[in-house]
């Protein structure tokens, strides 16, 4: 991918700060017309800025509200075949091949205990898998960003960091556990 220019960056955040926003308002915001709006964002679709929708979808709505982490321990030669069957796990929502102890990270919701119980043995059922760490999720301390990172690369000042209401957000979080 392309690196992209500041002004690629400032449209990115604005995005990222209130993505409801139209091509007119990002344009006002930004100061830039609205064709260059338009032109700028079918350019960062074009070079992949851009995740697809599902990443936005709270699988806690989908009645998943419990999430684990999975460190799996594999037979080398079979990692393709392992991830192939991994994939067809629909409570596998995301998985990274890792350098160290474990070969591959999973990212795994469930219904509750008893559901990741069954997740877990089925994950155990993949020939090749050897073992598996599971590490439930306790609440979301840091949510998936990127906007310091946007303003970074477009030398804007990042927003003074509240510590506060990073701790009231995450009892919240942690409650969306099974009961």
């Amino acid at each position: 991918m392309q690196p992209l220019d500041t002004t690629d960056l400032r449209l990115l955040l604005a995005l990222a700060e209130d993505s409801t926003r139209t091509a007119v308002a990002l344009a006002a915001v930004l100061g830039l017309s609205r064709n260059t709006v338009q032109a700028r964002l079918a350019g960062l679709e074009r070079k992949g800025a851009f995740l697809p929708f599902e990443r936005r979808i709270s699988t806690a709505a989908l009645g998943y509200p419990l999430m684990a982490f999975v460190h799996v321990h594999v037979h080398q030669p079979s990692l393709a075949r392992i991830t192939e069957d991994l994939a067809g796990l629909p409570e596998v929502v995301e998985a990274h091949g890792l350098t160290g102890d474990a070969d591959i990270l999973l990212r795994v919701v469930a219904a509750d205990a008893e559901d990741l119980f069954r997740i877990n043995k089925q994950i155990l059922a993949v020939e090749g898998v050897q073992r598996c760490d599971t590490n439930l999720a306790m609440g979301e301390l840091i949510p998936l960003r990127a906007a310091p990172l946007l303003r970074r690369g477009a030398q804007l000042p990042q927003p003074p960091s509240s510590g506060s209401e990073r701790r009231e957000q995450a009892p919240a979080t942690a409650k969306a556990g099974p009961a």
